[in-house]
């Protein structure tokens, strides 16, 4: 069955620091991605109902588009009335939901006239019950000791798992995401719990892949083999923190702590996605101001800071405060909100200073002492002579911080207020609760 993925797993992680660096593409590094949810976009929930946000999302700033899965949903054993966007029923059609082949051609045409880059959702760890392939290769599927198909995980149950032993199954994946590619002009690839598919698969396809044109791979995992492999993983333990720290449950030293592990375990050209929310956390555990509370701007903010890769997901930016149904239609409601705002400001400062750039083109992260360690985060980012300093509190308590550094000494300017002030390496800042400041030296 899948016991030899263990093996590949430990080798993986025994050659961490041999890893070789992955054709990143040079247009990814200053990006941020959008998670597109496409059924609760629009009241059409197509590609046409999305098509008519383009405008606006350029005009935020987002860079990568990820498009949940766009195939048509099994039938045979769905969740709900409409399914689960990972049941794939056929790896090379659309969902007759959204449209046509043409239409999301189409699509992505003009998603790249605007700048903006396409990736998909990619589902290989399982398919529908309802896929061809149960008829034609059940030799690709694991099966109970009486020869049913069976779930990858019990609570999975209108999917089947795929059984990555036989390398004819290989073939036939890599063809599938070929296709999108040559066919569609696709970017590249968020790959569904990406670690219940052998690293080895991961490294034929992307070598396939890249044959095509460079793509940006995204794993939906967090440990550091996938680099191998993929260029962006999930940084899990960070939202884990945010949420935690908003709860009272943790505090900044987690950060710090979690941020130190990162540098010594993952390649320094790895990108880490950072994110408050996506579409398991919003449907399952909560929306960001259930989870975060008013914590979650200050927690957005902190995400573009950060290494490397910020994520928004659909409706963020318009104060999305409702659980979006997974299996139903449940439309996102579109408003006016401050996030819209915010976001499109911290998305201008990301693209526009190196320092924040993503992988081995951003600069080092060095935490700088305050007198409040438990609620106070204050960090530079530096690279050659250029420094940014952030410092936010995390905490639902105004303070007065003090800092002291002599990397803090010359002129610097405040990103929001455009304010320049000398600075002689100690300095107070006032900062209310859950509030932060970004000073950028001049």
């Amino acid at each position: 069955m899948k016991t030899f993925r263990n093996v590949l797993l430990l080798s993986a992680l025994l050659c961490i620091s041999v890893f070789s660096q992955t054709n990143t593409p040079d247009w990814a590094y200053d990006r941020t991605i959008y998670e597109v949810n496409l059924r609760q976009f629009s009241e059409q929930g197509n590609f046409e109902g999305f098509r008519k946000h383009l405008p606006r999302l350029k005009e935020l700033g987002v860079g990568i588009l990820w498009f949940m899965p766009i195939h048509p949903i099994g039938e045979l054993n769905r969740k709900g009335t409409l399914g689960s966007y990972y049941s794939v029923k056929d790896y090379l059609s659309v969902n007759p939901e959204f449209g046509s082949l043409d239409d999301f051609k189409n699509l992505v045409k003009e998603i790249h006239s605007l700048g903006m880059y396409v990736i998909i959702d990619w589902v290989a760890n399982h398919t529908a019950w309802d896929h061809s392939w149960t008829k034609s290769h059940p030799e690709f599927y694991n099966k109970d000791k009486d020869g049913n198909f069976i779930p990858p995980v019990d609570d999975w149950s209108d999917v089947i798992d795929l059984n990555y032993e036989n390398k004819e199954l290989w073939s036939e994946m890599i063809a599938s995401m070929k296709f999108w590619v040559t066919e569609c002009d696709i970017d590249g690839y968020r790959c569904d719990v990406a670690g219940m598919v052998p690293t080895a698969f991961w490294l034929e396809a992307r070598k396939e892949l890249d044959k095509l044109k460079p793509v940006f791979m995204l794993a939906e995992w967090d440990t550091p083999e996938m680099h191998s492999a993929f260029d962006m993983t999930y940084d899990w333990n960070m939202h884990k923190i945010m949420n935690d720290i908003a709860r009272g449950k943790k505090n900044v030293s987690d950060i710090i702590q979690h941020i130190e592990n990162d540098k010594s375990n993952y390649p320094d050209f790895a990108f880490r996605m950072q994110f408050t929310d996506n579409h398991d956390e919003n449907s399952w555990n909560g929306t960001v101001f259930e989870r975060l509370g008013d914590a979650a701007g200050c927690f957005a903010a902190l995400t573009f800071l950060i290494p490397d890769m910020p994520l928004i997901y659909s409706g963020q930016e318009a104060g999305l405060n409702k659980r979006l149904s997974f299996f139903e239609k449940d439309p996102i409601d579109w408003k006016d909100h401050k996030f819209s705002e915010l976001y499109k400001t911290l998305i201008e400062l990301k693209k526009s200073n190196e320092l924040l750039h993503c992988g081995i083109k951003g600069s080092n992260l060095e935490f700088i002492p305050n007198n409040n360690q438990e609620n106070i985060l204050s960090f530079v980012r530096v690279k050659d002579e250029k420094i940014i300093l952030a410092v936010f509190n995390l905490s639902g308590t105004p303070f007065e911080v003090s800092l002291n550094d002599k990397r803090l000494s010359g002129t610097f300017q405040d990103f929001l207020t455009k304010e320049n002030f000398k600075v002689e390496q100690s300095f107070l800042i006032k900062l209310d609760k859950w509030s932060w400041r970004i000073l950028i030296k001049q």
